[in-house]
């Protein structure tokens, strides 16, 4: 634990394009020692994180990752997170994985400080769902939660973190929305063991939240707002270049819009994302440099909340946002990585330290977050699904040499051939007969 009782956490999250194990560079300094500089300005003494959680989307191509081929990847990935993080932090820090989930290309890895939580983390929990087609997990979430023992009493803080992958394109706003709640739903966790419940709970049962990812909220500019009027992303390229404007444009961002209005993401709060531009869409191998086929947007999100967060003041948080930034000099996906330190409040201390529970996040008295009593059932329809057609891809694909397209045409050649082989040969005799 932080000597003060503060604890950091570093949340990162990037869309790395369906590229897999070539989807981060090999040094990743760059999305490590900004935090490290700005924890060093708190402290007399060089402050690391206590936590590190790292989100991913578009892990590896669609149909391993639909085959449940994600193994190997998230392997090497948690190998060279784990390295950089020891290599970068100073005074040769360890870190251990506290867990790892994944669901077709959406990933999340959390780690903590040998020398501080890691010791003390205990009922560590991991979940997955989708949000595709049929509940298919194109598209979804997973989740890790695990709570911290002796942390302001004996049952300490619940820590939950959820990565997600929403629907994309500009009008699927009700989409999106749909998928926050479908997410909310079906990401169930089974009752800590203190609890005196056996039912399961929602992401919202817990200390802390922390929801990351490629959430796909784009910038709707309405016709009413005539002086900024476009439909040309050019126009809104020309609104990126310095922070006033940014901060102008960032009133028709969709995400911001929804969570305000209360329809989505309740309860969560989000550092200052207009003080860095748009994450989406760039042109591969390009710093700086937008594709026009696409609206620049603030696609990639990190918000978060803390149970001592009143419902009464939903857009303050005692939850210090000390960094909230992207990285341009990643270059291998059309999205740019995002990262933001966190310093947490210190805990309270209660008088029963030997019976009191956890404390819970505080909602706002109009909204009950509810479990999907057939979120099970969901999740294996769309698991399933996954399989079958993952599959069925990734043998045209390897059919094909590494299309499918070619695959598909291979095989209808194929059973050509086997047809025309099958059909008996006709002999002189009997065609003169």
């Amino acid at each position: 634990m932080s000597g003060d009782g503060n604890l950091f956490v570093q949340v990162g999250s990037y869309n790395t394009n369906l590229q897999g194990g070539a989807g981060v560079p090999q040094d990743l300094v760059d999305w490590l020692v900004p935090t490290l500089q700005v924890a060093s300005f708190l402290s007399k003494e060089p402050r690391t994180p206590d936590i590190f959680a790292i989100g991913f989307q578009e892990l590896l191509p669609l149909h391993l990752g639909l085959a449940g081929l994600s193994k190997a990847v998230i392997d090497d990935r948690d190998a060279h997170i784990r390295s950089q993080i020891e290599k970068h932090t100073p005074g040769g820090v360890s870190y251990s994985l506290v867990a790892k989930a994944v669901n077709v290309g959406v990933a999340l890895l959390v780690y903590a400080r040998d020398s501080g939580v890691a010791r003390r983390v205990c009922d560590v929990q991991t979940q997955w769902t989708g949000t595709g087609p049929a509940y298919m997990g194109n598209k979804g979430a997973v989740g890790i939660r695990f709570r911290i023992s002796d942390r302001g009493s004996k049952a300490g803080e619940v820590f939950t973190f959820v990565c997600a992958h929403l629907s994309a394109h500009e009008p699927k706003l009700a989409r999106r929305v749909a998928d926050y709640h479908h997410i909310v739903s079906t990401l169930l966790f089974p009752p800590l063991p203190s609890s005196p419940s056996f039912s399961p709970t929602t992401m919202y049962s817990t200390s802390h939240l922390f929801f990351l990812g490629d959430l796909n909220f784009r910038i709707t500019i309405p016709p009413s707002r005539s002086h900024v009027q476009t439909s040309q992303s050019h126009d809104i390229l020309s609104m990126l270049k310095d922070d006033p404007s940014r901060e102008q444009l960032k009133e028709f961002d969709q995400l911001l819009n929804q969570r305000r209005k209360g329809t989505a993401f309740v309860g969560l709060r989000e550092g200052p994302f207009w003080t860095f531009k748009c994450t989406y869409k760039y042109k591969l191998g390009e710093v700086d440099r937008y594709n026009t086929k696409r609206t620049p947007a603030w696609t990639d999100r990190i918000m978060y909340t803390t149970y001592t967060d009143s419902p009464d003041t939903p857009e303050k948080s005692n939850i210090i946002n000390i960094l909230y930034t992207s990285i341009p000099s990643y270059v291998t996906s059309d999205h740019k990585p995002v990262v933001c330190l966190l310093l947490l409040p210190p805990p309270i201390t209660t008088s029963s330290l030997e019976t009191c529970a956890p404390l819970m996040l505080q909602l706002p008295s109009s909204y009950t977050p509810t479990p999907d009593p057939r979120a099970t059932l969901k999740r294996y329809i769309g698991r399933t699904l996954d399989r079958i057609i993952g599959s069925s891809w990734w043998l045209l694909t390897l059919v094909g040499a590494g299309s499918a397209i070619v695959g598909i045409f291979n095989f209808f050649l194929g059973l050509a051939a086997w047809r025309w082989w099958k059909v008996p040969a006709v002999s002189v005799t009997d065609a003169d007969a």
